[in-house]
């Protein structure tokens, strides 16, 4: 392993000689996971799932981020399977209600246990906190072919707390595999929401070598909740955007499997736009179509690839002197949608705004396949076999590059996960600021303007303002 501590071919988990319980052969076999995903960019992949006794098969979207597993537990018209509670005799329901929100989207169901297998998993059969959705509001949407969400991120974000055990921690803890995944998608150049599926790979416990080309690049998860990673500097068609580092991580910069683009802060994705426009050889181009309102058509002997820059995202490494830098072709973020009669291909913009977070999301995650190493509490990026169009590599990764020009830390000391506390810390401190106002000013009056006090009204540490504004 380099010096630098970037870079590793052998990394824990790998399959030699790994002995596990629940593996009959004694060893994990990584390779039966490979290509055990199906699904494309445009609505998530997904993994088969056998769940209660006898065994129901869903198909389970795979989301770093969040971290409930939910099935639909009733039937919904924009799904084909629900699992049913009452046909499996190893079922139990904690009868807690659990509400989960997403970006987009959101469900309400009820908390319970059961057993799950995976046909292209880990082998053996392990219980598992399981929500039932009971009603959802745009989460499952039509077209889709999944019937639940396998939330892979920390148990800081399950619901309704942090008590409720992750599906994969639970996994870590029954199996005893090593505290790390992988995940490769393989969608790139193809339509994001065609009529068949693209392959991709979820590997439970370590790392498969044949899923990735050339070496790892390993960025700190900055934070246990989502994946939060540090990114230092973004450049399109090899210019610096030239912002404050901060503002690629206000508030947050996150590795999300569960979301179809990569979000920008507003900020960003402004200066992102206006620098495509800049590099790209379109003069006239219609706004709706950076804005996701417009789809953008050529004709289908024609590719518009060559007429986009690249976009690259540097990463700090884990040597905080250093970073590394994850490059997307245009072939990941003018991405194929429609076709119209005989002629015409249209494609729409794979980056949006985000008020919130900077999301690399499927858009990226397709170029490269991630580590999610929890164990050492860092992800991986390494380039995917699978993320080529027409025979030519769509992604690259570069480094290591001195970070002597940004900033030690671009990630904001304080950090708050739930907006709900950012409400509350500004109400708090709007309170505080009244009160101070108000002694200020009663200190400013004259003696003899002043109230004289009895015995009955002076204003101890039991007074009215404690009793009355804080009950």
């Amino acid at each position: 392993r380099p010096a630098s501590g970037s870079r590793q071919q052998d990394a824990p988990g790998t399959a030699d000689g790994l002995a596990l319980a629940s593996d009959p052969g004694g060893t994990l076999n990584f390779l039966a996971m490979v290509e055990n995903l199906q699904g494309d960019s445009g609505r998530g992949y997904y993994l088969e799932m056998l769940i209660g006794t006898p065994p129901q098969a869903l198909n389970i979207l795979v989301d770093t981020g969040s971290s409930n597993f939910a099935v639909a537990g009733v039937p919904d018209p924009d799904v084909t399977s629900y699992f049913n509670p009452k046909l499996s005799s190893t079922y139990r329901s904690e009868g807690i209600e659990v509400t989960v929100k997403y970006s987009q989207g959101s469900w309400t169901g009820v908390l319970g246990t059961d057993v799950i297998t995976m046909p292209k998993g880990l082998y053996g059969t392990y219980t598992i906190n399981i929500a039932t959705i009971l009603e959802s509001e745009n989460f499952f949407l039509p077209g889709v072919k999944w019937h639940g969400i396998l939330g892979l991120a920390y148990n800081a974000l399950a619901k309704p707390s942090s008590s409720v055990e992750t599906f994969f921690d639970s996994l870590v803890r029954q199996a005893k595999i090593p505290n790390i995944f992988s995940l490769q998608m393989c969608g790139a150049g193809l339509p994001v929401s065609g009529s068949g599926t693209n392959g991709g790979s979820l590997v439970l416990g370590g790392i498969e070598p044949s899923l990735y080309l050339g070496d790892i690049w390993y960025t700190p998860i900055k934070e246990e909740w989502y994946y939060q990673v540090e990114i230092l500097k973004l450049e399109v068609g090899g210019q610096n955007l030239e912002l404050d580092c901060r503002e690629y991580n206000a508030d947050k910069a996150i590795v999300d499997s569960g979301t179809t683009l990569l979000r920008l802060p507003e900020k960003v994705f402004s200066a992102v736009v206006q620098a495509i426009v800049r590099t790209s050889l379109i003069q006239e181009f219609s706004s709706g179509f950076w804005t996701g309102s417009q789809l953008a058509c050529w004709d289908r002997i024609e590719k518009p690839w060559s007429l986009f820059p690249k976009l690259s995202i540097y990463l700090r490494d884990e040597n905080a002197s250093r970073s590394f830098r994850i490059s997307i072709l245009p072939q990941l973020y003018i991405q194929p949608i429609l076709v119209i009669g005989d002629n015409l291909q249209c494609y729409r913009f794979g980056i949006s705004s985000s008020t919130n977070a900077l999301v690399i999301g499927a858009t990226v995650m397709e170029g490269f396949y991630v580590i999610f190493d929890r164990a050492q509490r860092r992800v991986g990026f390494a380039v995917s076999p699978c993320a080529e169009v027409d025979g030519f590599p769509v992604s690259e990764i570069e480094g290591p590059f001195s970070t002597a020009d940004v900033a030690s830390n671009c990630v904001s000391s304080v950090s708050f996960h739930e907006p709900a506390l950012w409400i509350a810390s500004y109400a708090l401190m709007a309170l505080c600021g009244i009160i101070l106002i108000v002694l200020i000013v009663l200190l400013l009056i004259p003696p003899r303007c002043r109230h004289r006090y009895t015995d009955n009204d002076v204003v101890n540490d039991e007074s009215s303002l404690v009793r009355h504004r804080w009950k």
